[in-house]
């Protein structure tokens, strides 16, 4: 019996956690001692995972007992241009490297993919460890981050607002509560369930604390995710559902100029925080975020938010998948004079050819048709590919960080 027949793909179970939870410490070179460092004592280590064996889909190739190769499927959903879609948010990604080169990962994430169809996920993210490989297998990327570096004087001068700021603690309600309202207003924003949060909390230190902004009718409208550590102001997350919360907790940042000499974090790179500061000489970097894949194109297009141009369009197009069969082949996409999308099997000429990856960077309007024409990810007409520009939704200003 050769080394690949004696392995089986099987659901990763609760009885697994211990070995589930070892594969990914191996893989993402986490140590017991940095975890540790963060107050993960060893009992709470090796259960750190279970929840996502209870709550998320977890498959694996065993060798024997032993559980050599991972992953794991969360389900979440996003705000796609104001509607909600079901998404399987992919992690856990690993195999022990005595094991590469089998081929196992492949079979893994086309069993994933499969599953989440079934479970009507239409699309899926995740956070690459590798672009080229993810691209390969049909994710592209869908947003950046910008990282910045503010030194104490050149903080925002404290401008007047009728709001204020109470720091509480990182699981008050009202936290949850403006994160929700936030997520119902951005494109591409995870819709945070109980296991989002419980990932996004996960291995954060003790002293990060929360900042909520709350309005003249002392309703809650931002926070402000923090720690301080050796004389520097972390921020985790800002979240802000109108620009009075923004300066109100720009403001209790600024108020300590005394305490910190610079703060660090990130923002959108639509929302350049450079040209809102009075000193905008600061350090912001960008880099790709997360990445995306449309899993069902019939079903994402179906529930897309086209735009309502009053008259019917009919577009046909060849699509290609590097591991979905029913994303390959002709197909004509129908929208309706009210927006209303319907994707068909088809045959005969094609407007235009893309690959899966470029479709879905289009769609989640990262990339505008315009210009992946112009760089030769799909070739079309001038006339096919500003009616694509018509249709589709523009990028609105924020990307949201979804675990």
């Amino acid at each position: 019996m050769s080394r690949l027949d004696r392995l089986r793909m099987e659901k990763v179970e609760t009885r697994h956690f211990q070995q589930f939870n070892e594969l990914l410490r191996y893989v993402f070179q986490v140590t017991k001692k940095e975890l540790q460092m963060v107050g993960w004592e060893e009992r709470e280590i090796a259960l750190a995972k279970l929840p996502v064996l209870e709550k998320a889909d977890v498959l694996g190739w065993f060798d024997g007992e032993k559980l050599i190769s991972q992953l794991a499927v969360y389900p979440f959903q996003v705000n796609i241009f104001g509607r909600t879609f079901e998404m399987g948010g992919l992690t856990g990604v690993g195999t022990y490297p005595e094991y590469s080169g089998l081929g196992l990962m492949n079979k893994l994430m086309r069993q994933a993919l499969l599953d989440m169809q079934e479970r009507r996920q239409s699309i899926s993210y995740l956070f690459p460890y590798s672009f080229p490989f993810y691209r390969r297998k049909g994710w592209e990327i869908i947003s950046d981050k910008m990282t910045f570096e503010i030194r104490d004087y050149q903080l925002p001068k404290i401008r007047k607002v009728p709001g204020y700021v109470e720091r509480l603690d990182t699981e008050h309600p009202d936290v949850r509560r403006v994160y929700r309202h936030f997520s119902s207003m951005r494109h591409a924003a995870m819709i945070r369930n109980e296991l989002a949060w419980d990932e996004y909390w996960r291995w954060d230190l003790d002293d990060l604390t929360a900042a909520v902004y709350y309005d003249g009718s002392h309703q809650p409208v931002g926070y402000l995710l923090y720690w301080i550590s050796k004389d520097v102001l972390h921020v985790k997350e800002m979240v802000y559902i109108n620009q009075e919360a923004r300066i109100g907790l720009w403001n209790f940042i600024s108020a300590h100029f005394s305490m910190v000499s610079k703060v660090i974090g990130n923002t959108y790179t639509n929302d350049p925080l450079a040209f809102w500061l009075d000193d905008g000489d600061i350090k912001e970097t960008i880099a790709p975020y997360y990445m995306a894949r449309i899993v069902d194109v019939k079903q994402f297009l179906t529930q897309y938010p086209f735009k309502a141009l009053g008259t019917e369009i009919h577009l046909t197009f060849e699509l290609t998948d590097p591991i979905l069969e029913w994303n390959q082949g002709v197909f004509t996409l129908h929208v309706s004079e009210t927006g209303q999308g319907e994707l068909v099997q088809s045959e005969g000429f094609a407007d235009f050819s893309l690959d899966i990856q470029t479709l879905t960077t289009m769609m989640l309007g990262y990339k505008r048709p315009s210009y992946l024409a112009v760089i030769g990810r799909f070739t079309a007409n001038k006339q096919t590919v500003e009616l694509l520009e018509n249709l589709i939704e523009r990028e609105t200003p924020y990307f949201s960080d979804y675990f």
